[in-house]
């Protein structure tokens, strides 16, 4: 299984990382009033945004690499930042990357990572 690349330090990401947890509950209402609840899916939907500053040209290749080799399809796994869990069924939430060199050595892009439901 493809992993999401790690930066030379050895982390997937710079902080500050953005992390949504997203629950989901439907409500139906009866006609006489009383309500019924019940979830959409099992466990909590994640997303990050993975923001990537000052990286070299190594890594921002590595980055340029892995989206071009997962795009918005392929799976992956992916580690949260957060709480070092390894999530195994991750993609890419956006279909195009936005890279920016800012200097000979600097060079910054951001990513959308979804965990996908099975």
């Amino acid at each position: 299984m493809v992993s999401f690349p790690k930066l030379k330090t050895g982390a997937v990401a710079q902080y500050p990382v953005a992390r949504e947890l997203r629950f989901s509950t439907q409500v139906l209402e009866f006609v006489d009033g009383r309500e019924q609840r019940y979830r959409d899916f099992a466990s909590t939907l994640r997303r990050w945004v993975i923001r990537l500053d000052l990286l070299d040209a190594g890594e921002m290749a590595a980055v340029t690499q892995f989206f071009d080799d997962a795009g918005v399809v392929s799976t992956f796994a992916f580690t949260d930042p957060q709480d070092g869990k390894t999530y195994a069924n991750c993609s890419v939430d956006s279909p195009e990357i936005e890279t920016e060199f800012l200097d000979e050595w600097r060079g910054r892009t951001q990513l959308r990572i979804r965990e996908n439901r099975t």
